[in-house]
């Protein structure tokens, strides 16, 4: 009886034991009047990731749009926040609470005035040398030190206001390079996922060839 038993009773999946997770966070402006401008080159590196992977960002959760994934030993969450820009550090404090993730498997990715387009750098904190949204996550978790990845945008041409100029969309001779720093952006953020943060800065820190 209990051989038979053992034949017709259903065997007990055992699933993988996760590591904790990680929160890869691009920063933007919602709404279809931002969505090709260069502030928000961190939703379309999130978005790049994403498609790559197959991850669906459909869900909506702490002022976020969202997705996840488990990749190798750990699940990573995907988000774009919804606050606009400066509010950011809102959604970005929420998720690492509930999803109880160590600061340090955090990544912001943003775009940057004083890196020509085409660079990518990739640093453990620091400031936020005048990016809102940067900001308002450092306030939020009251500390500097979390990973980013920035994204080189250039300064504006002549007198050119910076507000103005980063709400432009990328033009049509930039969408190559563009192209180009997004894939990069995506291998990047591979790279932390599995082999860690200096792993990612030794590879891709620099402008593209």
């Amino acid at each position: 009886m209990d051989a038979l038993f053992k034949m017709i009773s259903p065997k007990t999946e055992v699933l993988p034991e996760l590591t904790p997770g990680y929160l890869i966070v691009g920063l933007g402006n919602p709404g279809r009047d931002y969505r090709n401008t260069r502030h928000n080159i961190g939703f379309m590196a999130v978005d790049a990731f994403a498609a790559t992977l197959n991850i669906k960002m459909t869900r909506v959760q702490f002022k976020a749009i969202i997705g996840s994934e488990v990749i190798g030993a750990s699940r990573v969450i995907l988000a774009k926040p919804q606050t606009y820009m400066n509010l950011s550090g809102q959604a970005v404090a929420s998720l690492l609470r509930f999803y109880k993730i160590p600061v340090e498997h955090l990544m912001v990715i943003n775009d940057d005035l004083d890196l020509p387009l085409g660079t990518i750098r990739i640093r453990p904190g620091g400031g936020s040398a005048g990016q809102k949204g940067i900001g308002s996550i450092i306030d939020r978790l009251g500390t500097q030190e979390f990973p980013r990845l920035r994204l080189g945008i250039g300064r504006p041409p002549g007198q050119m206001d910076s507000a103005d100029y980063v709400l432009q969309p990328f033009s049509n001779g930039e969408s190559e390079l563009l192209s180009a720093v997004l894939e990069k952006a995506v291998d990047a953020i591979k790279t932390f996922v599995s082999e860690g943060l200096e792993a990612a800065m030794n590879k891709f820190n620099g402008k593209l060839e």
